[in-house]
């Protein structure tokens, strides 16, 4: 036992060292400003993939509408995947603001299809006349000036891909605070990777990339029978490209704010899906990290099991926690200032044995299970 002990502490000390990088990675992001006198002339073309999302779709398209940027550069294309709810009615009632509908089903058989949300966008590309794709999902809203930050990015550094931030709305429940500290360490860790160009990370829900580029690099082929990464694999494929030219864009202004799941079921569901992706990355660097998380988190999670039969390892077990707290702390909270979320710190130690705990289960269930996602079964 004193074995594992030991490899548990050096597991630790690697830990603190990754954090620490994470940390600096972030703060040494620069914080983007815009170029005032910007000429802006690119034609922009955002895709919402949307599937079942009545209450959420109107929200969304609203935000879009609203943008700072020009209007007659900007293309909106909705495409539904197979609702059925009252999404294809709530988008139909935007026609006169030119928003395009897309029926998935008119495009391609449900029955023979496993990566939905890719062929949606494929098919949304295609049918593009913008120079500049942008994607969110349909429970998305978008501050005024997004397209605009996103459009200047693009412009002055030449980029090809851009990942931009996303924070989820704080909706005060327990499962919702949760899944706030776990989004924005992710997010922490996707600026920080994207900045050094470690692995490429990003979101779906706010993300931009040349069309040009998407059709070079043969788009979603290769990848489009995965169910998920419609956004990491297809960065992983123009990174190995273009590494140089792509970019997280850190603008408070570009901020996406999108709807936590609303039961613990769906967001294992949601997190079991990322993880299932974990093996399927060329670049090896992001899957050994997440070996490396996961492999810790399954040895604390032994502490804590063992805990419950010996007062002697609860000790262990918290001392280990208070180590992972302090190792975690400074860096999360980082993130959490520039998502306006610092306040959820509080929470901060008091939910990881809970993290522990799903970062295990998402793990095992990503690899070797199946999960629910929009009342569809994967495996």
């Amino acid at each position: 036992m004193y074995i594992f002990l030991f490899t548990v502490l050096l597991l630790l000390l690697a830990y603190a060292i990754l954090m620490g990088y994470y940390n600096r990675a972030w703060n040494s992001i620069p914080a983007y400003v815009n170029t005032p006198s910007a000429t802006l002339s690119v034609k922009v073309t955002v895709i919402v993939p949307a599937r079942n999302e009545e209450k959420n779709i109107g929200n969304c398209l609203t935000s879009i509408l609203h943008q700072s940027y020009p209007s007659n550069l900007l293309e909106v294309i909705v495409v539904d995947d197979h609702s059925t709810d009252r999404t294809v009615e709530i988008v139909q009632s935007y026609k006169r603001l030119s928003i395009t509908l897309i029926r998935l089903q008119e495009y391609a058989d449900e029955k023979h299809l496993t990566a939905h949300k890719k062929k949606a966008i494929e098919i949304a590309i295609k049918k593009s006349s913008g120079e500049l794709i942008v994607t969110t999902d349909a429970d998305c809203v978008a501050p005024i000036n997004w397209i605009y930050q996103i459009v200047d990015l693009y412009i002055q550094r030449k980029a090809v891909f851009i990942a931009a931030p996303v924070k989820l709305v704080d909706r005060r429940s327990l499962l919702s605070i949760f899944q706030s500290l776990d989004f924005i360490t992710m997010q922490g860790i996707t600026g920080a990777a994207v900045y050094k160009k470690i692995y490429p990370m990003c979101n779906g829900a706010n993300l931009a990339y040349s069309k040009k580029v998407f059709e070079e690099v043969d788009g979603f082929k290769g990848v489009d029978t995965i169910a998920s990464g419609d956004d990491m694999l297809l960065m992983q494929k123009v990174s190995m490209k273009y590494s140089e030219r792509v970019y997280f864009l850190k603008s408070k202004d570009a901020i996406v704010e999108t709807e936590p799941a609303t039961t613990w079921k769906s967001f294992l569901n949601q997190r079991v899906r990322w993880s299932s992706k974990a093996d399927k990355y060329d670049n090896k660097n992001i899957f050994l990290t997440l070996l490396f998380v996961y492999v810790l988190n399954f040895c604390l999670l032994i502490f804590l099991i063992a805990s419950f039969w010996t007062v002697d390892w609860l000790f262990v077990f918290l001392i280990f926690i208070i180590a992972k707290t302090i190792i975690e702390f400074q860096f999360v909270q980082s993130v959490a200032n520039f998502f306006g979320q610092a306040y959820l710190m509080r929470y901060f130690f008091i939910l990881q044995p809970l993290h522990i705990a799903y970062i295990v289960i998402a793990g095992t269930l990503g690899k070797f299970g199946s999960y629910e996602w929009k009342n569809r079964k994967v495996k």
